[in-house]
């Protein structure tokens, strides 16, 4: 509004509870209006009006009855709310007489009376408040600009603004409100009168509703007007958190619900305000309540508010760039749905925004679809039809649905763009290089195992652990072990420059402490290490076969360019033979300077596949079917498990006594029909009897072997 209104009405709110500084911080309801018209043309101060309100809970404070000397029977027979709020507008156009062309605004002593008490108490009640409620001026703001001598505006008062114009206290009006109100209107009139001659043309707004939209991490900011919502419903949407918030003015798209590691929401949000006032007045909110729910609001940074709101996906830009649009998401999607299929889900009643292109599924960086979607729908009716068909089946899966955010849908975005790879794609590879000189007979116990280290032990963790023997670790001697993810499993070998030496550091470091964690130390041979790192286990009492119930990775199914080993210049007259098996995954720092003593050497430990078991279990599976289609179906499972044995690069299959064993029993079942009871059980026998597998494997030389 640049040009100044015809009238100002002044407006004081009295709540249930604090007054002042704190008014509405307490959640109080409201008691008690009151306001006064004031004629800036003829500078004419109107009658003083007052109505009370009945609030749903009849407890006033103390301080309450004190200062206003209003009590429970007062209230009892008083309207409500919205029937009081209606006696205020019908009082205001008679006494203004509005016609063609008449504006007035509202004037409150600073921010609380609109946005504290009204706003957020209308909105709890569902009560729609008239459309003068949502722009108004600040007295003090006013006052500051008319006289910028005074007081800051948080000391600003009516008091201290009376007291800076001198004014005479008038003692006719000495009830609390009343006071207060007939004081600003001698302010007024006071401001627009010479030498002042203020004009009141920039008033304050209250944002009508929350608006959505995007975020890109390269936004700055501000520290001083993020807040974090904590203790939210999980159902709750963006818009019930610019309900909680009604009266202060939320950025556009300044809503982020928070989600967990599994994606879904945690009970937090992120609130961006326009300003560090706003955000002031959202602090005060702290244990306010969403229903029968306490919410705690708390500060927040801006680098918080865009780890969670901002994304730099232009697919994601183009999908939000339809503004004023529902978001529903949908979780639990077939990995096959298709965009026609979600169309079809919605049907006719709840008809998307733009059809395909109202859609955006969530895929993981190689394309493999999450089970998530985002959809977009024109209008509220058509969002709720949409959401009463939550857990409704596609295909044979029922789908969860619910509201959702544009900083949700950058969120969800950023955190599956973000996750690694089903199958993690293969480096080159570091692998333990042992000098020529250093290779111990097998049968020497030089070597030692660490085992529980912390996760983030380094080389100096481990030479401080050991301490004076240290300076017997061989050169290349340290391996750290790795597990299936590539991330430290806690274990270490270290191969000593002779075996008195590891026997001496066996027993003075065993359940030493590192970084609060005692480290376990057992002595070892070279053959026990690689034994252990290609997938067996060591302890106290000696060897233990692999473990075979161990989830093993497969490699992808595509094929790269064949990268260089990284091996330093002085390991490569090394002999071949003497690199171990397992396929590593690259380090950091694959090695330490020439001039560090020790180099660090990574391994990655594998499990080996029992071939023996999925040979029992695909036999014992398969003769469940019926006897027609058994060659068939066992032929094509052992050919998809020969496929899977040769592309594997974890262990040496070909020198696998179970392998010719494979390769038979194909030939056998692709030449032959396994249709009688003999050669079932000749098969089931075989496969049950471990340990009996010839050096050559079985021979099938027809259907009765």
């Amino acid at each position: 509004m640049t040009a100044s209104p015809d009238y100002l009405v002044v407006l004081f709110g009295i709540t249930a509870g604090a007054t002042g500084a704190k008014l509405g911080s307490d959640e109080k309801e409201l008691i008690l209006l009151l306001w006064k018209v004031v004629d800036l043309a003829n500078k004419k101060v109107g009658q003083l009006h007052e109505v009370l309100v009945r609030p749903d809970q009849l407890e006033l404070t103390e301080d309450c009855k004190e200062e206003t000397k209003i009590d429970a029977e007062n209230l009892s027979s008083a309207p409500q709310l919205d029937q009081a709020l209606r006696q205020f507008n019908q009082s205001v156009s008679n006494e203004l007489n509005i016609g063609v062309g008449t504006s007035f605004c509202l004037c409150t002593d600073g921010q609380l009376h609109v946005r504290q008490i009204l706003h957020p108490e209308a909105s709890k009640k569902n009560v729609l408040l008239p459309e003068c409620f949502y722009s108004f001026f600040d007295l003090r703001k006013e006052f500051k600009k008319c006289c910028p001598g005074s007081p800051d505006i948080d000391k600003l008062d009516v008091a201290a603004m009376t007291e800076c114009l001198n004014f005479e206290k008038n003692s006719s009006v000495s009830r609390y409100g009343a006071s207060q109100v007939e004081d600003m209107g001698n302010i007024i009139i006071t401001m627009i009168s010479e030498p002042y001659n203020h004009r009141f043309s920039d008033p304050e707004r209250v944002n009508y509703k929350f608006e959505s939209g995007t975020c890109s991490k390269m936004e700055l900011v501000d520290d001083n007007t993020v807040v974090r919502a904590r203790g939210l419903p999980w159902q709750s949407s963006d818009q019930d958190i610019a309900r909680f918030f009604k009266g202060l003015n939320i950025a556009k798209g300044g809503a982020a619900l928070c989600l967990n590691a599994q994606g879904r929401r945690n009970g937090e949000a992120l609130v961006r305000f326009v300003s560090e006032e706003h955000r002031d007045l959202a602090l005060q909110r702290h244990k306010h309540h969403m229903g029968t729910r306490y919410i705690e609001v708390y500060k927040a940074t801006g680098e918080d508010f865009l780890k969670i709101a901002g994304g730099t996906s232009n697919e994601v830009a183009q999908f939000l760039s339809k503004e004023n649009q529902v978001i529903v998401r949908m979780r639990g999607l077939p990995f096959t749905a298709t965009a026609d299929e979600v169309v079809a889900f919605f049907g006719q009643h709840c008809p998307i925004t733009g059809g395909k292109e109202g859609i955006l599924f969530v895929t993981y960086p190689d394309g493999r679809p999450t089970g998530d979607a985002f959809v977009l729908f024109a209008c509220e009716e058509y969002a709720q039809n949409a959401l009463r068909k939550h857990k409704d089946l596609l295909g044979k899966r029922y789908i969860e649905l619910f509201r959702s955010t544009a900083a949700e849908v950058q969120q969800v975005l950023n955190r599956f763009s973000s996750a690694p790879p089903l199958i993690p794609l293969p480096t080159p590879p570091i692998i333990p290089v042992l000098p020529q000189q250093f290779v111990p007979p097998t049968n020497v116990r030089d070597c030692i195992r660490l085992r529980g280290l912390p996760y983030a032990a380094t080389i100096e963790d481990i030479l401080d652990f050991l301490g004076e023997f240290s300076t017997d670790i061989r050169t290349h001697g340290v391996h750290m072990v790795l597990n299936h993810q590539g991330r430290p499993s806690g274990d270490a070998f270290i191969q000593m420059k002779s075996a008195d030496r590891a026997f001496m550091a066996a027993q003075k470091c065993h359940k030493k402490t590192m970084k609060d964690r005692y480290v376990e130390v057992f002595q070892c041979s070279a053959e026990e290490m690689n034994f252990v790192l290609m997938g067996g286990t060591l302890n106290r009492n000696g060897l233990s076969p692999p473990p075979c119930k161990l989830p093993c990775l497969s490699p992808p199914s595509y094929t790269f360019p064949a990268p260089a080993a990284v091996i330093p210049t002085e390991a490569a007259i090394y002999q071949p033979s003497l690199l171990l098996n397992p396929r590593a995954l690259q380090p950091s720092t694959a090695y330490y300077p020439a001039g560090t003593q020790l180099f660090m050497n990574y391994t990655a430990y594998y499990p080996r596949v029992n071939i023996r078991r999925c040979l029992f279990l695909l036999v014992h599976c398969t003769f469940s079917l019926a006897p027609q289609v058994r060659p068939i179906i066992l032929a094509t499972s052992l050919q998809l498990l020969i496929l899977a044995v040769s592309h594997h690069s974890l262990a040496r299959w070909s020198e696998c006594r179970a392998w010719p064993t494979i390769l038979e029993l194909r030939k056998f079942l692709t030449s032959s029909k396994v249709t009688s009871m003999q050669p079932r059980m000749d098969l089931y026998t075989q496969m049950t009897r471990p340990g009996l597998y010839p050096k050559n494997g079985f021979v099938f030389k027809g259907p009765s072997s």
